[in-house]
Order: C-alpha cells, then structure tokens, then sequence
C-alpha cells in the first residue's frame, strides 16, 4: 500500500527524490522547502527553490516556513498525518514534536558514509580532505546532527579529479534509487536499522568564504583537493594580474602535475603551477563576469606566462 509522504528538500540535489517518490505512487501530502530567496543580479528577485519549482510542476502544495519552532507550524504538520517525512538537504533543523509527527518517522538522505562527515558539507568536505570514497546513506533522524541509526548505504568511488559538482550529480540520483528502496521495504515492514559507530565520527562545517582562496605554499595535492572540492560552487580562487590589474580568477579543475618552484609560480605555457611541493596544472577557470574556460582558451586572451605568479 503506498505511504502517506511528506518531503522536505531545498537544493537541486533533492529533485530527483522528490521526484522518484511521485513516479513510484506514493502519496505526497506536501512538500517543505526553504522560503525564496533574493537572486538576480540585482538580488531584488524573491526565486524559489528548486524543490519547490518541481513540487508546482507536480501540483503538490509547497510550504515555505522560516522556521518549524513555533506551536502553530507544528500541528500544520502533523494535520497532514503522514506516514513519513522524507528529508534530503532541508537545510532547517526538525525539532522534536516535527520528529514525532508522522507515523513512522523520518527518514533522511544523507551523502557520506556516516559517522564520517556529518554536517552540512559532506560531499566537499569529503574531497577537500582527500577521500578516495564517500556514499549515500538513509538513516532515521534524531534529534542530533545525523546521529540517527542507518538503514541502508550505497558505497561511490571518489575519482582523483573529481569535482563537488560531478560527485553532487552522480550522488543525488543514487539518493532517489535508494530511498524509494527504503519506502519499498518501510511498506513491507521489512526495513532495519543499524546504530552508527561511535569511532570514526568527522563534521562537515558548512563552507566559509574565507577558506575559498588558494594557498599556495601548501602541497600540491592539497591545493588540487582545495580546488576540485569547491567546484563550482563556492570555488576556490587567486589574485593573478592581468592586463596591468589585479583580478579574481576561480579555479573550476586541475590535476597533479610535475615541476617545482616559487610557490604561485607559473611554470610553463599550459598553466601549471608551483605550490609548496609539487605543482598542479590549472585545466578550467572562469575570470569575474565571465564564463568558465579552459586553461588554454582563457590564455589566447590573459597573459600568463611561465614566471609571472599567482597570488
């Protein structure tokens, strides 16, 4: 029999759950998403949420509260009464009366192999820390920071160039395939459930913009994890002068390369890079206002030439 569904979901990364839970028949009772936010170039534009988006084109109600704290907003969600919530990057704490409101729970969809990268940045703290595999994970949620038992976990390589946003792509439809299997098996009263180990627990801080710039003087797989971990979004960056001034320059892929020198120091004619030991090759940037370039596209028009440096 299909269940009675409320999703909660914010980010692009939480469609296809969404919707992989409408195509398998269950019943979507609302969806929950964060309220819109200023966009534009003007930030005067109020755009909703890709999760919200979806849920018009399915003609599901979406409900956008600030907050789910308040007496009021609580018992709107349990007069849905729903059999289950389905959480993937809310991005809103769930108190516990919201824990407790549905029949059955709720499930989350959490991307690491927990207890490793808790917190709100598992897939880019994953790869800035060097990991060779992370994964997706449905556990029940609790009151702590994705501390909650887990119930099934599909394993994913890490490739030594992937990005943020490849490892985010692949991640999120493995999330969709592997909840409607736990709404499958909660139907049938056959999921279970397996409480985490208590060694081997990291956090996942949400990305500061003052961790974003490049640090030169670090070791080269260092610097290469630093940039495919923040690609494309916050995405690391440098101050390179070009033209006679100073501009921002993100750096969107690299991969290990050889070569030693000055840390920042450009090498050769194809970008590569002197850091604290090693180098890298720069292989895709964007400048400011622009649109992302490979390396030797964007040097047909700036200037980098073997000794200048990256600052």
């Amino acid at each position: 029999m299909p269940l009675r569904v409320i999703f909660m979901g914010t980010p692009e990364f939480s469609v296809p759950t969404l919707r992989a839970i409408a195509e398998a028949g269950h019943e979507l009772a609302a969806v929950y998403t964060q309220p819109p936010r200023a966009a534009g170039r003007r930030g005067l534009e109020l755009t909703p949420s890709p999760v919200q988006r979806e849920a018009e084109r399915l003609g599901i109600e979406a409900r956008t509260p600030v907050s789910l704290r308040s007496e009021a907003e609580q018992e709107a969600f349990r007069t849905l009464r729903a059999d289950v919530a389905v959480v993937v990057a809310y991005g809103l704490l769930l108190p516990k009366p919201i824990l407790e409101a549905t029949r059955l729970g709720c499930l989350n969809g959490h991307a690491s192999l927990l207890p490793r990268w808790r917190g709100a940045a598992p897939i880019q703290r994953a790869i800035i820390a060097g990991d060779t595999e992370t994964g997706m994970v449905v556990m029940r949620m609790e009151e702590g920071l994705d501390t909650g038992p887990v119930a099934m976990v599909e394993k994913c390589a890490i490739g030594p160039d992937m990005t943020a946003g490849e490892l985010r792509d692949r991640l999120m439809e493995v999330c969709a395939t592997l909840m409607i299997e736990a709404l499958a098996r909660l139907e049938r009263n056959t999921l279970t459930f397996t409480t985490q180990a208590a060694s081997g627990v990291t956090y996942a801080k949400k990305i500061d913009k003052s961790e974003t710039r490049v640090d030169w003087t670090r070791p080269a797989v260092e610097v290469h994890n630093h940039i495919r971990g923040l690609s494309p979004f916050p995405g690391a960056w440098c101050e390179p002068e070009i033209g006679g001034r100073t501009e921002r320059l993100k750096l969107l892929r690299s991969t290990l390369s050889d070569g030693a020198g000055v840390p920042g120091g450009i090498l050769d004619d194809r970008l590569t890079v002197a850091c604290g030991s090693g180098a890298i090759r720069l292989v895709e940037v964007q400048r400011a206002g622009g649109m992302p370039a490979a390396a030797q596209e964007f040097l047909r028009g700036a200037k980098l030439e073997k000794g200048m440096k990256l600052s």
